[in-house]
């Protein structure tokens, strides 16, 4: 049997099937597919960018309009037997005609659908049309028929099955689309049919690597059949039994390498072939081994425990069909230069591309999935049970190939609010998720995929019996810091995992100002309308508590600057504190990496793709090796394969960069282990807080500890001196060398104040008197490169404690 495959890709028009309050052509609307009806009607014209100014605000009649796409084309007999209308992604619910008879209908943007269509095509010119149903229309009515169900959010989104986010978050705008956002093609064949092939890579008992095979057949009975697979210098044969559509195979594989996440290893991959009769299918994996501690909520990788550097990723995008292959091997190159090991899918987004996963498995990010539940009570009732069953049943054998991908999680938040949101007195005994995520979605996993494990949801304390938010078992989520309280907070307690914290900074200048047209002004209505977190404008001004001092109440810059340090800080005091009590805790996931949008967010990356300043306070923070100042003793984090051993060297330093206490103390810690060292009384207290600061030296690893907050600190003015010169060592962008006369706090380069293109390798550094620091400059050719050394391009915390 040969399958031949004819992609539906060309020739798509758009129209809405009603009235709407733009003039749309009369024979429609050109349509690209894969897309969303966003992105066409952005395409032609018809609608203002909705990620500009406040343009969102006028567009939400998309997300209530029944919308058609039309395409042709041309059909002959083929000698085949079957052909199947294929949709990898419809979004989301739809009728699909063929001719003008219905083929099938959906409704869940998380699967695929198949359609046997044979008997309806024509021989010459065929038509196909998609229908869809308005998500608000569906999910609406079906909130009116089965009860309303309380949530973070007044949105219906509980009551579809598709991306949540889409109906807007605290960090999103409300696009709610409709489209053909994943491939389509009729696909014909004779004979049996490879349906599927769930491949799964592990460890065997003493430690060989192993592949577990699961082929299920497309056929109506039918003599037994033999089938081939073969990876890495091993074939195995087997055979479907007559009139069966299964088969199972396990394969040693004892000449394979393992796999690790980056920070442990190497990558190893694997092409894997299937073969049945003339028809192939060719995957790859690697293989490790994974299980979860479920109390300490420690995860291991070969029987490693790994330690995790996580970031939680949210859709790169509010219209995936943009997020390319680059665009996700952009932000993963990122989240690895800034120590990152794990990546977690938040539940309130996507199962992500297969780009993605094929992505995180070459560049070593594991990979924690959540279940697209989030932040509200679902609906276990019919049509939404049998939709989450067949879209989880695809996902679990979709995914099974990839050694990245570590965790299953059933959802993002919804245990935590049935126990302490007030949702039980509100749901008055309707369902609200429990039998997902405690009975159907771990059933599933142990039948479909038993080599990873699963946890019910996040935060989660191991047991429905226990408070979702246990700092003594399984992980935690942290947002009295940010809501309510300040981020010195997070040093009053031990947790074993934190699996969300995070704090709110604006993106980049050059992104801000690319996505609001009007005035940079705190407070201004179109800035605002960035600003989607209850009372956000104003947690980012009480954040900066004593920390910092409040900007001007019209000095955008020092606003910009002030809570972009203030978010960086608070991070990395989160991260400090967590990573201090490795092995008791053994993993932070900062909320977020990214953005899908320009906003003012909890991200280290915002929705243009530049780098904040807690990109660079991670990359610190995250570091193999860290030294963190807690309750007067350092220390000292070693995440590295390798012992870190040497001579400490403590100063307590004047301002003015005169040592006023030193001392030396030999030091070694093991590899992936950590160390403590009691402060000396001479380094631990200060003789004047407000002038003096701790230096601890460890080989080529530098941390300074100031013993007041900056509003205390008698920081003299910023003094220094600025070269700029043309070219680097490979003769690219701008080296900018800043030597200071005094102490310079934080020192910052903002180099899209000048270029958007512009980005700097270096930031938030600290410089005693006589030092200096080299920025390196790329990505632009500068007008004057000479402002690379003036404010508010150069910045530094002296600028405004020190005048």
């Amino acid at each position: 049997m040969t399958l031949h495959r004819l992609p539906l890709h060309e020739g798509w028009t758009l129209r809405s099937d009603g009235p709407v309050p733009v003039e749309l052509p009369t024979d429609g609307v050109p349509a690209t597919v894969p897309g969303c009806v966003h992105t066409d009607l952005l395409a032609a014209g018809l609608i203002d960018d909705p990620y500009l100014d406040d343009n969102e605000t006028r567009l939400g009649w998309i997300g209530r309009t029944d919308w058609t796409y039309r395409t042709t084309f041309e059909w002959s007999a083929d000698g085949h037997e079957f052909t199947d209308l294929c949709f990898d992604g419809l979004d989301t619910v739809a009728r699909i005609l063929l001719n003008g008879t219905e083929a099938g209908s959906t409704a869940n943007q998380h699967r695929g659908y198949r359609f046997p269509v044979r008997a309806l095509l024509r021989e010459g010119l065929n038509t196909l049309d998609v229908r869809f149903t308005a998500p608000y229309t569906y999910a609406e009515a079906l909130r009116d028929k089965l009860g309303d169900r309380p949530g973070a959010y007044t949105e219906p989104y509980a009551f579809i099955r598709k991306m949540a986010c889409n109906f807007g978050w605290d960090w999103g705008p409300t696009l709610v689309t409709s489209g053909i956002w994943r491939p389509v093609a009729l696909e014909s064949w004779t004979g049996p049919r490879i349906a599927t092939v769930k491949v799964l890579g592990d460890l065997d008992e003493d430690g060989v690597p192993r592949l577990s095979l699961t082929l299920d057949v497309d056929r109506a009975g039918g003599e037994a059949l033999e089938a081939s697979v073969e990876v890495a210098g091993e074939r195995a044969v087997f055979t479907l039994p007559a009139g069966g559509c299964r088969a199972t195979a396990v394969l040693a594989v004892p000449a394979a390498g393992r796999w690790w996440p980056h920070s442990h290893g190497e990558q190893p991959l694997y092409d894997v072939t299937v073969r049945l009769g003339d028809e192939a299918w060719n995957g790859r994996t690697g293989f490790r081994g994974v299980a979860l501690e479920h109390e300490a909520f420690r995860i291991s990788v070969n029987d490693e425990p790994v330690f995790v550097r996580g970031v939680n990723w949210i859709p790169d995008d509010c219209f995936p069909v943009r997020v390319t292959r680059q665009r996700i091997s952009d932000r993963f190159d990122q989240a690895i230069a800034a120590g990152v090991n794990l990546v977690r899918v938040w539940g309130g987004g996507l199962y992500e591309s297969d780009d993605f996963y094929e992505l995180a498995d070459e560049k070593g990010l594991l990979v924690w999935q959540d279940f697209p539940f989030a932040c509200a009570a679902y609906p276990e009732e019919q049509p939404l049970y049998d939709e989450v069953a067949a879209e989880v049943r695809e996902n679990l054998v979709r995914l099974a190939p990839h050694p990245s991908l570590v965790l299953w999680c059933g959802n993002n938040e919804n245990l935590e609010g049935h126990a302490d949101w007030g949702w039980q007195e509100k749901l008055e005994g309707r369902t609200w998720g429990h039998g997902y995520y405690h009975e159907l979605l771990p059933a599933l996993c142990a039948e479909t995929d038993p080599t990873r494990p699963y946890w019910p949801g996040s935060p989660y304390s191991g047991s429905p019996e226990l408070r979702p938010q246990d700092p003594a078992r399984g992980t935690v989520h942290l947002w009295d810091v940010w809501n309510r309280v300040d981020y010195r907070h997070y040093a009053d307690t031990a947790h074993r995992f934190v699996a969300e914290f995070g704090f709110q900074g604006p993106p980049a200048y050059a992104t801000l100002r690319r996505a609001v047209s009007g005035p940079l002004v705190p407070g201004d209505p179109l800035i605002a309308h960035h600003q989607k977190a209850e009372d956000g404008d104003a947690k980012l001004l009480r954040g900066l508590g004593d920390h910092l001092p409040q900007p001007g109440a019209s000095s955008f810059d020092d606003w910009h600057w002030l809570t972009q340090l203030n978010q960086a800080r608070a991070v990395a005091f989160g991260i400090r504190h967590f990573r201090s009590h490795t092995p008791y805790c053994m993993g932070a996931i900062v909320w977020q990496l990214n953005d899908c949008w320009p906003v003012v967010s909890w991200a280290a990356v915002d929705g243009d793709g530049r780098r904040k300043p807690l990109w660079y306070a991670l990359r610190t923070v995250y570091a193999d090796r860290l030294m963190a100042v807690r309750d007067g003793v350092l220390h000292l984090v070693n995440d590295s394969p390798r012992p870190w051993e040497g001579s400490l060297r403590l100063t307590r330093r004047g301002l003015d960069g005169t040592v006023l206490a030193e001392e030396m103390i030999m030091v070694g810690t093991a590899a992936r282990g950590t160390g403590r060292v009691l402060l000396p009384p001479s380094v631990a207290l200060p003789g004047d807080g407000r002038r003096e600061v701790l230096v601890a030296e460890l080989g080529d690893l530098r941390t300074v500890e100031f013993y007041e907050e900056d509003t205390r600190l008698a920081l003299p003015p910023a003094r220094y001196d600025v070269s700029v010169t043309q070219g680097d060592e490979s003769g690219i962008g701008y080296r900018v060398t800043v030597t200071a006369h005094t102490l310079l706090r934080d020192l910052a380069l903002f180099p899209d104040r000048l270029d958007p293109a512009a980005e700097v390798d270096d930031m938030l550094v600290t410089l005693l008197p006589g030092e200096s620091a080299v920025f390196h400059v790329t990505g632009a050719v500068l007008k004057d490169p000479k402002a690379l050394g003036t404010r508010p391009v150069l910045r530094c915390v002296n600028d405004i404690v020190g005048r």
